[in-house]
């Protein structure tokens, strides 16, 4: 066979191979529209609770030692990317015509810069403070105060919360993406019920 017979069935075999990728991957992208799409439509009736984790930070892990809540400065803070990520973010809901009715925030600068560009507004709510460098003491009092939130929560419109990964993954069992936005209601006996997720934005 020429050298360019074996180019030219290499690069067939590779179309092919894309092809049916492409082919294989379709019912499951149609899936997760289709799944996008009702979680959508139930933001919509309202009566629901968004956990978000803080949109994307400058590298690091936790804040400076001797932080400061009080000065932001002194705290790991939204990159420029974050910064322009939140406001995609709050663009996005409304353009869904979801309604948010109150924005609760972490008191750490980083989630409350991200509500603030999302959304406009936020309301310190120390229960959704990072328990990251606490968790043995802080842990289990906050999860019951943001839990006891939510199950109280009956609308008008949704209620969202800005908070950490260690706070989400504390009430869900389950690891935010920065940006990504978690949908919970109450559920019997006191148990949070996870309707769904909502993927984050690019920065």
């Amino acid at each position: 066979m020429s050298i360019f017979r074996k180019d030219r069935f290499s690069t067939l075999r590779r179309i092919t191979g894309v092809l049916i990728a492409v082919l294989l991957s379709a019912p499951w992208s149609m899936a997760t529209a289709n799944a996008d799409e009702h979680l959508w439509s139930i933001l919509k009736t309202g009566g629901h609770v968004l956990l978000m984790r803080h949109a994307a930070t400058n590298p690091g892990v936790g804040d400076p030692p001797q932080f400061r809540l009080d000065d932001c400065s002194t705290q790991r803070n939204l990159s420029a990317a974050g910064e322009l990520q939140a406001t995609r973010i709050g663009r996005r809901l409304m353009e869904q015509g979801v309604t948010i009715n109150a924005v609760l925030s972490s008191r750490w600068c980083r989630c409350l810069d991200t509500a603030r560009k999302a959304f406009g507004k936020a309301t310190p709510f120390p229960a959704l403070d990072s328990f990251f460098g606490d968790r043995r003491t802080q842990s289990d009092a906050q999860t019951a105060a943001v839990s006891a939130r939510i199950q109280s929560f009956k609308g008008p419109g949704n209620l969202m919360m800005v908070t950490h990964q260690v706070n989400i993954t504390a009430l869900t069992g389950e690891y935010p993406a920065e940006g990504e936005i978690f949908v919970v209601k109450a559920g019997p006996q006191d148990r949070l019920q996870l309707i769904g997720r909502l993927p984050p934005i690019a920065p």
